[in-house]
């Protein structure tokens, strides 16, 4: 206990000295890479190799031919193969695979990926039918599974309101990549769908949201909110928002019952968890025009500095989790202002990135590993994210298609 409160009492110590430090120092030029965007040294067949572990595309993709055939491995941490979270990064690492190579059957691995998903996670878990509300001119009308091993209890199968944003982002994403607006119109249909489901009072000054839903979303499983799903819903519901077709229908009510609840809760957000601050560096960087993208910016940082001088990135790795701290660089990894500043590299970058190496978790895990079998496809999609954020940042697919 006292070595808690003495590491406590040394974070708070040091934040006293350098959170005020934390704009000055991005004018430093430790570091000589100007950004993020590229990749560096071994990232490349590091970020394929990890990927290729849980998603086995390397052999079959000999030709576009073979690709056109290719089915993703099924991950064992999904029922039936497939988790949502793990495959909305695995979707957008095929996107970043697509951008930095130039290659279609990379193109082709992120839609068989989506369309795999769909069929399974968007229906029951028999496999029979399609979830309350969807149809086949609307497949994603019923939201999409979680993919919970369990059916029910207290990790059961569900719908969680921050994988499904995550997954929509990930829709959109492949939807600029490929040049087709039906999957940014399938994410704007789920988004429709979800919304009055894992939002209530929608109409009055204080709406809130429900963590979450039972699989048909018939009622909530967990009826507190999310300290992110407001910000993670305006931020992804907007970006579905702007690439609308003419005469589609938008999302301007959904976004402005987000406001309302993000105008509550905006100035007094703080977390300690590493993930949870890599993802609000994510949504942040989407959104950084906003005073409350700014302010949870900083935010968010303060929160690693916090983390990193409260010695949590030196702690036994058996009581951390590498996914979480993957979110942590992939979010820093968002924002080039940090790119040039040694602290982000040597601190928390490097220090998390080559941990897990030299525990030979990431990129393919030794065997046996200390990990659980199910932990390896999130560890191994996020970590090729931390590697290479590419399809999450604001602008690459963009960019990388003009190349």
């Amino acid at each position: 206990m006292w070595t808690l409160q003495f590491r406590h009492g040394l974070a708070l110590l040091a934040l006293t000295f350098y959170v005020p430090l934390i704009r000055v120092m991005s004018t430093c030029t430790c570091k000589p890479e100007p950004n993020f965007a590229h990749p560096k040294g071994v990232e490349l067949s590091e970020f394929r190799d990890a990927l290729d572990h849980i998603y086995r595309f390397e052999s079959a993709l000999e030709s576009e031919q073979t690709a056109q055939q290719w089915k993703p491995a099924p991950l064992e941490e999904g029922h039936n193969g497939r988790y949502l979270w793990t495959d909305a990064f695995g979707v957008c690492d095929f996107l970043t695979l697509h951008g930095l190579t130039g290659e279609t059957k990379f193109l082709t691995c992120a839609h068989n990926l989506i369309e795999t998903v769909h069929g399974v996670l968007g229906k029951t878990r028999d496999g029979r039918l399609r979830l309350p509300g969807a149809t086949d001119d609307n497949p994603l009308g019923g939201g999409l599974r979680i993919g919970k091993l369990a059916e029910s209890g207290a990790d059961g199968d569900g719908q969680y309101h921050h994988y499904l944003t995550v997954w929509m982002f990930a829709l959109n994403r492949y939807s600029v990549a490929a040049k087709d607006p039906k999957y940014n119109s399938l994410a704007i249909q789920c988004a429709k769908a979800i919304h009055p489901k894992f939002v209530v009072a929608r109409d009055t000054a204080r709406p809130r949201m429900y963590w979450k839903m039972a699989m048909d979303l018939s009622r909530p499983l967990v009826s507190t909110q999310g300290n992110r799903d407001p910000f993670d819903g305006y931020t992804v519901f907007s970006i579905l928002d702007e690439h609308k077709q003419p005469g589609e229908e938008g999302l301007e009510y959904e976004m402005e019952v987000y406001k309302k609840m993000m105008n509550f809760l905006w100035s007094s957000y703080h977390s300690s968890d590493s993930l949870g601050l890599g993802m609000t560096l994510w949504t942040a960087a989407w959104k950084g025009d906003e005073e409350w993208a700014r302010f949870m910016k900083d935010r968010a940082v303060e929160g690693l500095r916090e983390l990193e001088m409260g010695l949590e990135f030196d702690n036994d790795t058996r009581r951390r989790l590498a996914f979480r701290e993957f979110g942590a660089v992939m979010g820093v990894k968002c924002h080039d202002e940090f790119a040039g500043q040694e602290y982000w590299w040597s601190r928390v970058i490097n220090k998390v990135l080559s941990t897990w190496r030299r525990e030979e978790v990431v990129p393919v895990p030794k065997q046996p590993s200390r990990m659980k079998p199910t932990l390896v496809p999130i560890t191994n999609a996020m970590y090729s994210a931390a590697l290479i954020p590419g399809a999450f940042r604001k602008g690459w697919v963009e960019d990388h298609m003009k190349k």
